[in-house]
């Protein structure tokens, strides 16, 4: 099985998942050993902070190894069909997880793979870090009978986070501006477990009622070329101390200060960022160790 992004899980798997997540947190030297002599391949076109560190602990801590496969270390598309890539990995490790810019390209990786592979971003999804948020918002509020606003770009952090929300019925608004909405597809998947999320373009409208409030950056990793232009059209979705009020506050870092969110914001009590962060390394453990049981 592979994970492509969150709905590639039932909600059952999905609610197996963070349960298993939750299990090894609480009690990790109950799974030291779990996957002992097991390897997961760590293919990497984007720079990467949290994902490289958390994946490759959570080896660690299971008692496997990860192997950090770089563009400058592999062939992925460049000299080598990213299909022999796939093949050949398979033939090596046991797990692998990607972190590409072209959703097409884990998606070739996974069809040609013997063995899971999991998507750790790509520009369309990023379901590992809608695993760490669901498993950040049972922990902080007992479940997921929640009301949260996203504010900003409906980017693939938002996207996996939509879907991830209408699977475990969390009440979802999003915010952003026009020409920056999730997309249908991503809308008419959501609508197939009965949750599609209000959308709006207005934050103000949006984080009314909210328990939680949730952004990411205005200006994506390769979009560089696009920053004033997107600065200019995110005016008025910053995340402020004023349109925060008492709420709880998530980003998926890294943050850019003064931007989508101000300093005083993410450093106040209601930021719970470093728990989302933290919760990358949980969640991931409990895949891979839900994984290497499907297989």
């Amino acid at each position: 099985m592979h994970l492509l992004d969150v709905d590639d899980l039932t909600t059952d798997e999905l609610s197996a998942v963070l349960s298993r997540a939750a299990e090894i947190k609480a009690d990790p030297a109950d799974y030291e050993d779990l996957l002992d002599q097991q390897t997961l391949g760590m293919i990497f076109e984007k720079p990467s902070t949290r994902t490289r560190v958390s994946f490759e602990t959570g080896m660690t801590q299971l008692g496997g190894h990860a192997l950090f496969l770089g563009p400058d270390d592999i062939h992925l598309g460049h000299g080598e069909p990213v299909k022999d890539t796939s093949r050949a990995l398979a033939r090596y490790v046991d797990f692998v997880m990607a972190r590409v810019f072209d959703h097409e390209d884990v998606e070739e990786l996974a069809a040609y793979s013997d063995v899971p592979v999991i998507n750790a971003l790509t520009d369309d999804a990023h379901p590992c870090q809608t695993l760490a948020d669901l498993l950040t918002i049972r922990e902080k509020f007992g479940g997921f009978d929640v009301n949260v606003a996203w504010v900003g770009d409906g980017n693939n952090v938002c996207q996996s986070f939509v879907l991830g929300a209408a699977m475990t019925g969390l009440d979802l608004t999003v915010a952003t501006p026009a020409g920056y909405e999730v997309s249908d597809e991503v809308l008419d998947r959501a609508a197939e477990f009965g949750n599609v999320p209000e959308t709006t373009n207005d934050p103000e409208a949006a984080v009314d009622g909210a328990d939680v409030v949730y952004t990411d950056v205005f200006v994506s990793m390769g979009q560089e070329d696009r920053r004033h232009e997107k600065l200019d059209d995110f005016d008025g979705f910053q995340i402020t101390t004023d349109l925060l009020g008492d709420r709880t506050l998530m980003h998926c870092l890294p943050a850019h200060r003064g931007e989508e969110v101000t300093d005083a914001v993410i450093e106040s009590d209601n930021a719970v960022v470093w728990d989302q962060a933290e919760n990358r390394l949980h969640a991931q453990k409990g895949l891979l160790a839900w994984l290497a049981e499907q297989n």
